[in-house]
């Protein structure tokens, strides 16, 4: 697999893989039950690699006039 395609799929497996192992409400986080932190964290982190891979993909469009 291409590193494109492993960056695309992280926010899926962290948001939806991750979650029924961090299925608590315990250990609260920034006044958050952990779950709630849990999902809050990969929607941050969504657009963070959405962005690099924009990045990425930007480097190998080079001949576009978008």
């Amino acid at each position: 697999m291409k590193l494109i395609h492993v960056l695309a799929l992280l926010p899926f497996i962290g948001m939806l893989g991750g979650l029924p192992f961090v299925n608590t409400v315990t250990p609260y986080v920034l006044g958050m039950p952990f779950n709630l932190f849990w999902i809050i964290l990969w929607v941050v982190l969504s657009s963070v690699i959405m962005a690099i891979l924009n990045i990425i993909d930007r480097d190998h469009r080079e001949g576009d006039d978008l």
